[in-house]
């Protein structure tokens, strides 16, 4: 997912600059490899690097595989609608 952050600083035109967050991998030790394509940005850039990699807990599951190795559910839009709809009406005036 990309994310874009205002710098607050703005460049020679008077444009605000952005600075964009995006996932990657080092390909090897002068290309990285993008997860998503970069738009609206142009001409040379800086690059700062920060490793993603957290140390995990032995036996720990990274929480996306696990969400994708899941079977979608059976239940239908209107089942989940009403169960909705039945625990709201349960709340009373709140």
């Amino acid at each position: 997912m990309t994310h874009a952050r205002g710098s607050g600083d703005a460049d020679a035109s008077g444009h605000m600059e952005t600075a964009l967050i995006l996932r990657g991998r080092l390909s090897d030790s002068r290309h990285i490899e993008l997860d998503e394509p970069v738009a609206g940005m142009e001409g040379e850039v800086e690059v700062v690097l920060r490793s993603v990699v957290m140390p995990g807990r032995p036996g720990a599951v990274d929480v996306f595989e696990l969400i994708a190795a899941t079977v979608p559910g059976t239940r239908s839009k209107e089942d989940i609608d009403r169960q909705l709809d039945e625990e709201r009406g349960s709340w009373g005036d709140r």
